[in-house]
């Protein structure tokens, strides 16, 4: 589902160094409304790392990122509140907390009512309770991990806690959704069910941003794919196009004379929790 509506985000000459190592340079990026773009590349090739700078949890050596033509602030919590959110490669959920309460924290970025309300339990704090837990139930059920709203995340399958990572997201209501390799580690049934949620998360007016190294996957999902190679934007375009462009086999299949590259973590900081 293609758009020529004005986009969403803007990544505008992005660059990301640590120390002497550039790890993204001068990448731009769009993702308009309603729109599902793929960010892939070989290991080592600076998508965490971009995520990263667009998310806030990096500032970005050079270029800019805006949402709805606002600069975005580099901390991730305006990031969220400003309308993005985003998942993580590694699970991070609150395991010793249940399935509803994970999404339940996911609403914070949408209530007004603080510590004094919090304290006073009144009226508008029960209404505002009230409301974010129908909200988050309305996320299980679309998640279909309604039935396990009172299971403690740390015991649901390996594919439930992804799912329940993207319903948290988006508790948030976001207009645009960062997924960071939503399907490592699954089988290929919970691939595919993966599949149809993203499309349905597009189809409900949020749109997705994904990485992720399942080429089936990505090429059956995406309107759009971006591939970034030792930190810079190789190409860019529809799947079919990118499919069919020499460059994009090279860098996979890799060349004789080819340096080898590390993961994309170990050429940066380990990532904070945001």
């Amino acid at each position: 589902m293609t758009t020529t509506t004005s986009p969403l985000l803007t990544a505008t000459g992005v660059t990301m160094r640590f120390g002497g190592l550039t790890a993204v340079r001068a990448v731009d990026l769009t993702v308009a409304p309603h729109e599902i773009v793929g960010l892939i590349g070989p290991n080592g090739a600076g998508k965490t790392t971009f995520f990263n700078c667009l998310t806030g949890l990096y500032r970005p050596t050079q270029g800019t990122v805006t949402y709805r033509d606002a600069v975005l602030p580099p901390k991730p919590h305006l990031v969220s509140a400003a309308g993005i959110a985003r998942t993580f490669q590694n699970i991070r959920l609150f395991a010793n907390m249940t399935v509803l309460e994970n999404v339940l924290v996911g609403r914070h970025t949408r209530t007004r009512e603080g510590l004094l309300a919090a304290l006073v339990r009144g009226p508008r704090y029960r209404h505002a309770e009230a409301e974010s837990a129908q909200r988050a139930m309305e996320l299980l059920e679309f998640t279909h991990l309604a039935g396990k709203a009172r299971h403690l995340a740390r015991n649901l399958p390996y594919g439930e806690q992804r799912r329940l990572e993207i319903a948290r997201a988006l508790a948030g209501d976001p207009g645009l959704l960062l997924l960071d390799e939503p399907t490592a580690g699954m089988n290929p049934q919970e691939t595919r069910a993966t599949q149809t949620l993203v499309r349905a998360i597009r189809d409900r007016g949020t749109a997705v941003l994904v990485i992720e190294h399942d080429m089936r996957f990505i090429f059956t999902l995406c309107d759009r794919i971006a591939v970034l190679v030792q930190g810079t934007k190789l190409t860019e375009g529809t799947p079919e196009a990118v499919q069919a462009d020499e460059r994009v086999i090279a860098a996979y299949l890799g060349t004789p004379d080819e340096p080898r590259t590390s993961d994309d973590n170990a050429a940066a900081p380990t990532e904070e929790t945001p």
